[in-house]
């Protein structure tokens, strides 16, 4: 086979163009820290990244759910707590009022605060939070308990949870069921028997009220020990989607990213070829013989 001087140029500029090709992957590896920069690079990366990703994001959305569980959970705990010491506040002015020390009078007076307590008691059941009510189930636009002018009471009483979804395939009730606490049962007939009681000094049913006070009080407490009992489920699961990301977000990386040294090591020895090639090509194109008929 007849080697011609076009065909040593030829693959001279053929084998150029492949050098500055590898250069060119090495400096985008460098610049960007990836290992490939289009699917068409490596596609197997490429489609594993893509499943990582998916996992990554799918465990920043739970993260986010969990944020909305917390907000719900915390703001009903302190709801609950101030419940807890309005009830006990009113069990204490019950236990005064029944002993035989006190009068008519003072009893009135202990029957203001009563009922400046029931009041504060529905507007604990109003809590709204971001523009939720978050003891009204899934109405969480409509008011759990309403008052008209002359003081009556109405109650939209929806127990409907609210399920939201902390990891895959799991969902933690958000709300809890506030008919156990803020419902007729409470006001149209424990606090009004013990304001009745008051209002016609009658001893015995104050006695008998502070019994129904502390069923309240229980009520509220079983309600917080069930809602305590989902936040720390909820930590639970807080901590498993940080495990979660974090081995995520390395595979991705370990899938991604580049070894810095084994690409500045690369580029290096590639640059020295390509030198070489450019120093090599540089004594193959010599001059013809037309050059010399000149």
């Amino acid at each position: 086979m007849r080697i011609t001087q076009s065909m040593l140029s030829s693959n001279m500029l053929k084998n150029l163009s492949n050098s500055y090709s590898k250069l060119n992957s090495s400096m985008d590896q460098l610049s960007t820290g990836k290992k490939i920069n289009r699917p068409s690079d490596d596609p197997v990366i490429a489609m594993k990244g893509m499943g990582y990703r998916t996992q990554v994001t799918e465990v920043d959305q739970f993260k986010r759910n969990t944020n909305e569980v917390h907000s719900w959970m915390d703001n009903s705990d302190a709801a609950l707590d101030k419940a807890t010491k309005a009830l006990q506040r009113m069990r204490e002015l019950a236990v005064q009022a029944s002993n035989d020390t006190y009068d008519e009078g003072e009893r009135q007076n202990v029957k203001e605060e009563v009922e400046q307590l029931k009041e504060h008691l529905v507007d604990i059941a109003n809590t709204n939070v971001n523009g939720k009510y978050i003891f009204n189930g899934t109405d969480t636009d409509t008011e759990p308990v309403t008052t008209n002018g002359e003081g009556e009471i109405t109650y939209a009483e929806n127990a409907a949870p609210i399920k939201i979804e902390v990891a895959n395939g799991t969902k933690l009730q958000a709300n809890v069921d506030s008919t156990r606490i803020f419902g007729k049962d409470l006001f149209d007939e424990d606090i009004e028997s013990f304001l009745t009681a008051l209002e016609t000094n009658d001893q015995e049913r104050i006695k008998e009220s502070i019994d129904t006070i502390d069923d309240n009080i229980d009520n509220v407490i079983n309600v917080r020990a069930d809602l305590g009992a989902r936040m720390n489920r909820l930590e639970l699961v807080e901590n498993r989607l940080d495990e979660q990301e974090i081995a995520a977000k390395k595979m991705m990386s370990e899938n991604e990213d580049v070894d810095y040294e084994k690409v500045i090591t690369e580029l290096t020895t590639q640059e020295s070829v390509h030198r070489a090639a450019l120093s090599a090509g540089s004594r193959i194109i010599q001059p013809t013989l037309i050059d010399f008929l000149r």
